[in-house]
């Protein structure tokens, strides 16, 4: 068969594989994302690898879904992007940034630590320390705020006053993780090179962004207002995208930085970002992410996690980051003067990890930052964190369906 016959039953599979186990763990209060990123794993290599990979799937066409997932992932976090309610946090703002940075600070200092300790039997050859501490500090950092979203909206939660807040923390995370991601790529990326021009080309990528592109598409954005945007308008958001990845790649740090940062920049509630939304949200999401989850799916080899020992570390993996994350949001929650209950909640939410962890650490292993095992070891970390909170809301005694009205922090007495 072609390697593009291969692709297309690949996602086939995924597709079809992961819908039906979405909508088994959906009925469990699961987000319907992890039943597509376990159809990607179930179909890997690690359980039906020689069936699969003889008559599906075969490592040479690896290349070529790989193109595919990148794709998936570059639309996807524009959209991500498009989608980030900034001024959601204008009215929380001192408690957000506190509470935000804080489930930032915590987990990525525990994941440093952490780090020195595995760094001598999981780094691959060639990594140093620091290239390693700071990867596993952002990977222990992140929050998924799209699957965060959904599960808000599912419950019916997203717009209590706990859902806002837990949008405009997580909102607030992201932003600062996926700066620190970009910082650590310029860091690893210019060990084999000129750090000056990496980290130089990112400072001034990011400053003709907010200085010239910011206004110019804010200004083509607002011009429209409450008229449909034209093809030509879309055709020049399109062209900035691909101009923003092309230059984040050829900068050194990664393409999908200059996508999501591009997102970001579109105010969310003009007419072309809620089309452009509208446009992308479900091809993306339906077609083009399952090459990426079967991508990782490839990659994660749940056989190298055999040993004791191994599956010790992974179990350390996830306290830590569970431990940290958790504990940095509800500590900061309490200070910032939410009850114990609503500090809880909202810790478990941003404990949420999901589909941006995969993006991150597939990034750490394309750096060849992280050891295939370890790969697979926070693959099983963000899984677990993720169907974590959906039982730990429940015990919490988060209502479902509250009054989006009402002043309550959505929890039952």
């Amino acid at each position: 068969m072609s390697p593009l016959l291969h692709v297309l039953i690949a996602l086939a599979a995924v597709i079809a594989l992961g819908q039906l186990l979405g909508r088994l763990l959906a009925r469990l209060g699961q987000p319907a994302v992890i039943g597509e990123v376990l159809a990607g794993i179930l179909l890997g290599p690690s359980l039906i690898g020689p069936v699969w990979s003889a008559f599906v799937l075969p490592p040479e066409s690896a290349p070529y879904l790989g193109v595919v997932a990148q794709l998936g992932v570059l639309l996807y976090m524009f959209v991500v992007g498009l989608d980030l309610h900034t001024d959601r946090a204008q009215a929380r703002l001192k408690a957000t940034i506190a509470i935000s940075q804080a489930g930032i600070l915590v987990p990525f200092v525990l994941g440093a630590v952490l780090a020195l300790w595995l760094h001598a039997t999981l780094a691959p050859a060639g990594v140093t320390l620091g290239s390693f501490v700071l990867f596993m500090g952002v990977a222990m950092s992140i929050t998924a705020f799209p699957v965060l979203a959904r599960i808000l909206t599912d419950r019916g939660l997203s717009q209590t006053p706990l859902g806002v807040v837990a949008l405009s923390c997580a909102a607030a995370g992201d932003v600062t993780a996926w700066c620190l991601l970009a910082l650590v790529v310029s860091f690893t990326q210019a060990q084999a090179g000129d750090s000056v021009v990496v980290i130089g080309g990112a400072i001034a990528f990011v400053a003709l962004m907010f200085l010239v592109v910011r206004p110019l598409i804010r200004s083509i954005a607002r011009d429209h207002g409450a008229a449909e945007p034209t093809r030509s308008v879309l055709a020049v958001m399109f062209l900035a995208l691909l101009l923003s990845a092309i230059a984040t790649e050829a900068i050194g740090i990664h393409a999908i930085f200059g996508a999501f940062l591009l997102g970001a920049l579109v105010p969310p509630e003009t007419r072309v970002a809620r089309a452009l939304v509208a446009q992308l949200r479900d091809p993306v999401t339906i077609l083009l992410l399952p090459a990426f989850f079967a991508f990782t799916g490839m990659r994660t080899r749940i056989d190298l996690v055999s040993s004791v020992d191994a599956w010790l570390i992974c179990g350390a993996i996830v306290i830590v980051a569970t431990v940290g994350k958790f504990g940095g949001t509800f500590v900061a929650a309490r200070v910032a003067g939410y009850d114990a209950r609503f500090s809880g909640a909202l810790a478990t939410l941003m404990n949420t990890r999901g589909l941006m962890e995969l993006i991150v650490l597939n990034v750490g292993l394309e750096l060849g930052v992280i050891s295939p095992a370890l790969f697979s070891m926070m693959v099983i970390m963000a899984i677990v964190t993720t169907m974590a909170t959906a039982p730990a809301l429940l015990w919490l005694g988060v209502k479902h369906g509250s009054d989006p009205g009402g002043s309550d922090p959505c929890l039952t007495p």
